[in-house]
């Protein structure tokens, strides 16, 4: 299934390329898998579209595939996840998130949290994403330098595929071989709600006062719900609404204008408390907004 994020990032691109503005929207869902994406550009290419919007599963192993479609003279613009090509050429622009800088808020705000706290050791595991996916790679690098740079206690690292079920599952297992975890670092909002589930049903308490600290990505209506009530500590945001920026895009090629290479999205962070009101990652400052019900309801996906 996909996650709430993904979902909310799909019904974005509908909404915004609508026969009601204008649009004829061919869209294809790939099921998280890699070879029905190269199949679908490849139909897209024989049905001679004017452009080619793409959230690539993975970072590798684009290079053909994209190189059929310059050849065919169809822009390609590449939203979330970068894509890992020989030359940058092969696509025309991407609009997403810093996921590495995502990663150094929620790790700079941890390290306020448990300083404020009191917390004298720290004992994280990480249920990663999707292996090889530019959200996990950069969320896991952030988390790795932060481990070796604070003397946090990594215990384990494994990916729950941004999905529920498999966080759950990683979550179960990591409960029965380490008994001193007292943070989780989950790489999306689904894998969080997986591990507290695995967390309750093993008989510890997560939130402040509980045995164990769950912190999250993404920021969905669900994720900061749990957020609100301390289920979930810290909730990083990643902005799934691009459909508005890929449109401000072709607007832009359509006029033969410049258009930037890469375009970072604004985000912002949620937390249960307001123990943390700003962080410093990036050498930029970050307000830390305390979720309240008015948070909530504002919230578009």
């Amino acid at each position: 299934a996909e996650s709430d994020w993904r979902t909310a990032n799909s019904q974005s691109m509908k909404d915004t390329f609508s026969k009601e503005n204008g649009y004829d929207l061919i869209f294809d869902d790939a099921q998280q898998k890699q070879e029905n994406q190269i199949t679908a550009i490849r139909n897209f290419i024989q049905q001679e579209v004017d452009y080619i919007v793409l959230a690539p599963v993975t970072e590798s192993g684009w290079d053909p595939v994209l190189k059929e479609a310059k050849d065919a003279d169809i822009p390609v613009i590449i939203v979330d996840r970068m894509v890992d090509v020989s030359d940058d050429s092969l696509y025309t622009a991407w609009v997403g998130s810093d996921f590495k800088l995502e990663g150094e808020k929620a790790c700079a705000w941890l390290k306020a949290y448990t300083e404020a706290k009191g917390m004298k050791e720290v004992n994280i595991v990480d249920i990663q994403g999707t292996i090889g996916a530019s959200a996990q790679i950069g969320r896991t690098e952030a988390l790795n330098e932060a481990v070796k740079s604070n003397g946090w206690n990594l215990l384990a690292q494994q990916t729950g595929e941004f999905t529920q079920a498999k966080g759950q599952e990683v979550m179960e297992s990591m409960l029965k071989q380490y008994k001193n975890i007292n943070v989780v670092y989950c790489e999306n909002d689904n894998e969080a709600f997986g591990a507290i589930n695995a967390i309750e049903a093993a008989g510890k308490k997560v939130g402040p006062d509980g045995d164990i600290l769950v912190m999250s990505f993404d920021t969905t209506k669900a994720g900061i719900t749990d957020t609100l009530s301390g289920k979930i500590i810290l909730n990083t945001e990643c902005n799934p609404l691009h459909g508005p920026r890929v449109e401000e895009i072709i607007k832009k090629l359509e006029a033969n204008e410049k258009v930037d290479k890469k375009a970072y999205v604004d985000e912002g962070i949620f937390a249960h408390s307001d123990d943390v009101t700003t962080v410093k990652a990036g050498d930029k400052d970050f307000d830390v907004t305390k979720v309240t019900k008015d948070v909530i309801d504002k919230r578009a996906y």
